[in-house]
């Protein structure tokens, strides 16, 4: 098998145990959250739940591009998927009276870490087996696996939801933990070598980007992720639930076909976003969020005039949607294009390190200002955020090819 040949089946699994896993995620997420809040947990509650699933989101995506640069990417992955196994395992095989907030906040943390180990190996793995000259395959490729991630996500919510309705809560879960056993053996049985180049000699503080377009891009991830989360997390689904009294099964299939529509924008973005024929650069997110904007605050106002609130939130969903998965796929884009090749596990860790910054500061905010304001408040904050990701991308480079020596310098 030439080295090519061996760099794309590793890559192939990869992104097979990824998308296992983000199946595994998105359905225990919806298992969570309705069990819990059916159980009396009010929104806030529920939020905190998934605090320490976001921060040490924020770690293991610091922490995990510095681990890959040593160890290489096969390492992490599968130190990913051990750990989704283990927190499955948590929640699937404990006594009712340890399912506590302390508890279940422990097991979220431990999910975290293993959604973001696998997510840095996989993303990190597109730029190995692109031609650095190849800027329109790397966008492709990209946008396809951030994409599919996104609609087996999506999935995954009609998994949870199904799940718990047929068979309960902690035997969904061992069917999910039974998923991550076969993902496990794919890649211990399929993948060869490391996928990349170990150097034991990597030094934890060159995860902290010294490169302005990624930190500025981080910035603008930190508060695209936010605008998203502050209403999708906790506050739709609780509202659909109680104020349309939606089903679980009602509600976990429209999030997922969401979802799913959602990651099918994202794997069409290239053919649906350029930039005068080119690949995209800081002036297309920057124009993007700034369209955006537009849809959370249009929301606000239909409900607040009491337009019919199940058809305003399905379309302006829709709509939303849209726009998000064009911005998402061009930030992922951008990110591998920034990534100097020789630390470009550590480049996409600290920019997913800011992702999971924005999920958690969106997480909390759902919950907290749904229960002391309402859904209409989280959308008005969802604009502004998003307004506040534009201004920052305004800052970016209008082009995705590296400076001359910028690799050196950053040495």
């Amino acid at each position: 098998m030439t080295r090519a040949a061996g760099d794309l089946r590793n890559y192939a699994v990869v992104t097979g145990a990824y998308w296992a896993d983000t199946i595994a995620d998105g359905a225990s997420r919806m298992l969570v959250l309705f069990y819990f809040y059916e159980r009396g947990y009010t929104p806030f509650e529920v939020a905190s739940l998934f605090l320490f699933y976001e921060v040490f989101g924020i770690v293991t995506n610091l922490v995990g591009g510095w681990l890959a640069a040593r160890l290489g990417l096969r390492a992490t992955l599968l130190m990913g998927l051990a750990t989704q196994l283990v927190a499955l395992g948590m929640l699937a095989l404990a006594p009712d009276d340890w399912l506590v907030v302390a508890y279940v906040m422990a097991a979220q943390a431990l999910s975290g870490i293993a959604k973001d180990l696998t997510k840095m190996s996989s993303k990190s793995a597109v730029k190995l087996v692109v031609p650095e000259d190849a800027a329109a395959t790397l966008y492709k490729w990209v946008a396809i696996l951030t994409g599919s991630k996104n609609a087996l996500k999506g999935v995954g919510f009609f998994v949870g939801g199904l799940l718990l309705t047929l068979v309960g809560f902690q035997t969904a879960l061992l069917i999910l933990a039974g998923l991550i056993v076969v993902a496990l053996a794919g890649v211990l049985t399929l993948m060869r070598g490391d996928l990349g180049h170990p150097d034991a000699k990597a030094k934890f503080t060159h995860m902290f980007s010294n490169d302005r377009a990624v930190n500025m891009l981080a910035g603008a991830r930190v508060f695209l992720f936010a605008s998203r989360d502050v209403w999708f997390v906790v506050a739709l689904p609780v509202f659909l639930r109680t104020h349309l009294d939606w089903s679980f099964w009602e509600v976990g299939t429209f999030l997922a076909v969401w979802v799913i529509g959602y990651g099918a924008v994202q794997a069409s973005a290239p053919r649906l976003v350029r930039r005068q024929g080119a690949e995209p650069d800081g002036a297309t997110a920057t124009w993007l969020a700034f369209v955006l904007a537009a849809f959370p605050a249009g929301i606000a106002l239909a409900l607040a005039v009491d337009f019919d609130p199940a058809v305003v939130l399905v379309c302006g969903l829709i709509a939303f949607g849209v726009i998000f998965a064009l911005n998402s796929a061009v930030h992922s884009y951008l990110i591998l294009a920034y990534a100097q090749g020789d630390k470009v596990a550590m480049n996409v860790g600290f920019y997913y390190m800011a992702n999971a910054g924005g999920r958690l500061a969106g997480t909390v905010l759902s919950g907290l200002i749904y229960q002391l304001e309402g859904l209409e408040a989280c959308l008005w904050t969802s604009a502004v955020l998003v307004l506040v990701a534009g201004l920052l991308s305004r800052l970016l480079p209008s082009t995705t090819r590296p400076p001359v020596g910028r690799v050196a310098a950053a040495r």
